[in-house]
């Protein structure tokens, strides 16, 4: 008899990444790759084109003129931030088309975006160089629900309902009900795509941060940001009950609650505008 385990997991494997993303990712890992060639492999894909110049032209640059080429959209953004920019779109693609009943599209997106932009200004609270890395980190931190949303959506909705009644954190109760939380199934979207360890890590131990072995900070500040933008969406109080973060997250990261909630503060009211830059509703719901 098959297990859950199985089945999610065999569901995983047959979610691929576009053609694009995979081209530039194997560009950017040889040594001797260029702006030009990026900014190629870009052109090639209309909707990714449309993204980039969407972003570099956005309130989030703030540039005096208008972008209109690739390539000096490549050379403003930098390869690490069109390498994400690249990744997150493909993600979005790679799970359109889902059922409505099994999720809210454009609701888990607002989400995770938010996320996105909270784990980004906690990283940049704390210090933390290339904190522009934060920002996918977050934004994929949620991923391995829409996997389990696929697979075995009945007793993912009975998750969501146990884990309110008893107050549990849901990836305890998926544990208990389901054998699997999406965490963990996450971590296998994430060894499947073969992204770097500094992604998924913090995906894969947010919720169990001392598990990170590499990057502990960035899991950190993930799992922090995961609670904010619960405690924000739900209405609860961040640093209670169920979101109460890790009593180590004070001293790996050196923040403070009140840094925490200035940087949920800050970005509460940014994540629809920031989801129409990022992943436009048209793409999140229609693609």
């Amino acid at each position: 008899m098959t297990t859950v385990w199985e089945q999610v997991t065999a569901n995983a494997k047959l979610i691929s990444l576009p053609e694009v993303y995979l081209r530039l990712k194997e560009l950017l890992a040889q040594p001797d790759y260029s702006m030009a060639d990026v900014a190629l492999i870009i052109g090639q894909d209309p909707a990714l084109t449309a993204r980039l110049l969407r972003l570099v032209n956005s309130p989030y640059f703030g540039l005096a003129a208008k972008v209109e080429s690739v390539f000096r959209a490549v050379g403003m953004l930098g390869t690490q931030q069109v390498h994400d920019l690249a990744l997150a779109t493909s993600v979005s693609h790679s799970f359109a088309g889902m059922p409505s009943e099994a999720v809210d599209m454009p609701k888990f997106w607002r989400r995770s975006v938010f996320c996105g932009l909270v784990s980004r200004g906690l990283a940049k609270a704390a210090g933390v160089q290339d904190s522009e890395r934060l920002f996918v980190a977050g934004l994929l931190r949620d991923i391995g629900h829409l996997v389990m949303y696929q697979t075995v959506p009945a007793p993912c909705q009975q998750a969501m309902l146990v884990a309110e009644q008893r107050e549990q954190p849901l990836y305890l109760v998926e544990r208990d009900l389901i054998g699997i939380d999406y965490a963990r199934v996450g971590g296998v979207l994430m060894r499947q795509w073969q992204l770097p360890s500094s992604l998924r890590e913090p995906v894969e131990f947010h919720e169990e941060p001392r598990r990170a072995l590499e990057f502990p900070m960035e899991t950190y500040l993930i799992h922090l940001a995961a609670l904010l933008v619960e405690a924000a969406e739900s209405g609860q109080e961040f640093g209670s009950g169920t979101l109460e973060p890790r009593a180590e997250s004070w001293t790996v990261t050196a923040l403070s609650v009140q840094q925490c909630l200035s940087v949920q503060s800050e970005f509460a009211a940014e994540a629809d505008r920031a989801l129409d830059f990022f992943l436009p509703r048209s793409q999140v719901v229609n693609s």
